[in-house]
């Protein structure tokens, strides 16, 4: 999973500016100890994206959408995130947070019915926007 991780993030590193993500300073070790939950989506049996999550009675939280750049427009995330809303929300809040610059990001999760709700400045001039689907 950390080889779809890594380059994966580096390329939204790219489109926000700003290569302080934390999920660059993964390891192997750190994503077998997160809580998260993980759905992949594996193509002619290889592992070429996942979503992870975590979740409470009350909300489900998207914690990673990672699709392997090779593999960007075959429309995986937008299967991913489909599964997360149809199958794994249950009628639950769904929250979400991406770079503030990462367009295509928001507009897959507004086509499913995400708002913004507000940006986070977490670095200097960088932001995240917090986005949830009721």
């Amino acid at each position: 999973m950390i080889d779809i991780q890594i380059p994966a993030y580096k390329v939204e590193a790219e489109l926000i500016g700003y290569d302080g993500i934390p999920q660059l300073q993964d390891t192997v070790e750190t994503m077998m100890q997160c809580r998260e939950k993980f759905v992949g989506y594996l193509l002619g049996g290889e592992l070429v994206a996942f979503i992870s999550y975590e979740e409470t009675e009350q909300e489900v939280e998207i914690c990673r959408l990672v699709v392997h750049p090779y593999h960007f427009r075959k429309k995986i995330a937008t299967i991913l995130v489909e599964h997360i809303v149809e199958t794994i929300s249950q009628g639950r809040s769904i929250r979400v947070n991406t770079g503030a610059l990462n367009f295509p990001a928001k507009g897959l999760y507004q086509m499913f019915g995400f708002r913004q709700v507000k940006d986070i400045e977490v670095a200097p001039g960088v932001f995240i926007t917090e986005l949830r689907r009721n």
